[in-house]
């Protein structure tokens, strides 16, 4: 028989999958460093490994679909950075790391800092593209500030004497990488950009890690590309690459090798190119030409004896002149002939207004007179009105020694029934308004 009071009894999956809900609330996602050890590729794409240090080590597992996304493959002994989450893998109770992301050692605090410089440079317009120049067309002289011997630099140099051998190369040299190395390709640019030796500026290097080219990445080197006199080109590292010197940069290349294609066209487009505007000059000068031929017959045809063409001319003048000399003179004898006819029927039919305006002026007397009368009576009967409008005028009757009482309210009182003992009425006189305090009120005895 059960005790109810006795605790609950955990089956061994209950208690791990417990202890895995427990430890991912705990512990959210973190980043931890450790050295790779162990490390499996399963044929389901999934990598297990052991992220361990002097002091501990602790099993990890990076699903496929995490693992798909990392830019390289771990191997044994590589120092990395997982972001990770805490668990359980409950069937065998192992404490493991679900990794979410894998990155070398250190990568993140070089990312970090190449993030904050290129949104500085940025907001400061280092950037921006309508800062940036076309390299030249035609170029003459090209330099290149690398290292003499960065394999970069042979690719550069065979591209140049594959693609245009008649382009002359000067090599600033500097150190690509290591302690002082932004300092010198820095100086490297400044000294190019000063003695104005080139047409344009190559910057190169060959790939490798983010530590690598990490001296493309410094501010003195973004801020003298960006003050260089000449257009600058960078051919840094491979094509998924980027410095901060390519943002800075006119042009960026994904490769050297596109860096020294990008600043030069090839000797045969050149030579093509020549040709091509020569045909099209030939062409379009045998064309001019033939035109012109065709003009010169044109008008060569049309040519006449100046003389015979100033006959003609005159003949035409005097023909112009006796068409606008019967145009015009036969529509004026027209409109004469109307105005005579026109004259004739209205002195005709011209009415005798004498009559008429004795009569209105006969009519005009006798309206002035009768409206004269009119407001002579107007003016009688509106000053007896005003007499009697004035006997009515209140304020005649208060000059009289009479008065106008009124409570608080504004109410006139007309009757001592109105009045109540210790309060206040107004009195309008003639020539003004008090206040009087009723003190008793006796009613008129009949």
């Amino acid at each position: 028989m059960n005790n109810p009071s006795s605790p609950a009894v955990l089956s061994v999956s209950a208690l791990n999958q417990a202890v895995a809900r427990m430890l991912e609330r705990q512990f959210p996602l973190s980043w931890i460093a450790g050295e790779i050890s162990n490390f499996t590729r399963a044929a389901s794409g999934h990598w297990y490994f052991t992220l361990k240090d002097d002091g501990a080590q602790v099993r990890a597992v990076m699903f496929r679909g995490r693992a798909q996304y990392a830019d390289f493959m771990p191997r044994e002994g590589d120092k990395v950075e997982v972001r990770a989450l805490v668990t359980l893998y409950a069937p065998r109770g192992d404490y493991q790391l679900n990794v979410e992301a894998i990155r070398r050692s250190g990568v993140g605090n070089l990312y970090e800092a190449f993030l904050q410089l290129k949104d500085k440079l940025n907001a400061e317009g280092l950037f921006d593209p309508a800062r940036k120049r076309r390299p030249p067309l035609f170029v003459k002289t090209i330099g290149i500030v690398t290292s003499p011997q960065a394999a970069a630099l042979r690719d550069v140099l065979t591209t140049l004497a594959r693609r245009a051998p008649h382009v002359n190369v000067i090599l600033y040299p500097t150190p690509v990488q290591g302690e002082g190395a932004a300092m010198k390709i820095a100086q490297a640019i400044a000294t190019a950009s000063a003695r104005h030796e080139c047409d344009v500026l190559l910057i190169c290097r060959g790939g490798g890690s983010i530590e690598d080219l990490w001296s493309f990445n410094h501010e003195v080197v973004a801020r003298t590309i960006a003050g260089s006199e000449i257009p600058v080109i960078t051919g840094i590292g491979h094509e998924t690459d980027f410095t901060i010197a390519d943002f800075a940069a006119d042009v960026r290349a994904p490769t050297p090798t596109a860096a020294a294609e990008l600043a030069t066209m090839a000797r045969a487009d050149w030579i093509a190119r020549v040709d091509a505007h020569a045909y099209d000059l030939r062409f379009a000068m045998k064309r001019q030409l033939g035109e012109a031929a065709q003009t010169l017959d044109w008008m060569s045809r049309r040519l006449v004896n100046p003389s015979s063409t100033i006959g003609q001319e005159r003949a035409r003048l005097a023909a112009l002149q006796n068409r606008l000399h019967h145009a015009t003179r036969i529509p004026l004898d027209r409109a004469r002939l109307s105005l005579t006819r026109l004259t004739h029927r209205w002195q005709t039919h011209k009415p005798d207004t004498r009559n008429a305006r004795l009569h209105i002026a006969r009519d005009a007397r006798s309206l002035v007179n009768c409206m004269q009368a009119q407001l002579r009576q107007r003016h009688q009967h509106l000053r007896a009105l005003s007499a009697q409008l004035e006997m009515l005028n209140p304020q005649r009757t208060l000059e009289r020694g009479y008065a106008i009482v009124s409570n608080e309210k504004g109410e006139i009182l007309r009757s001592p029934h109105a009045l109540q003992p210790r309060s206040n009425v107004t009195v309008r006189l003639a020539e003004g308004t008090a206040q009087v305090g009723i003190a008793s009120v006796q009613q008129q005895i009949d």
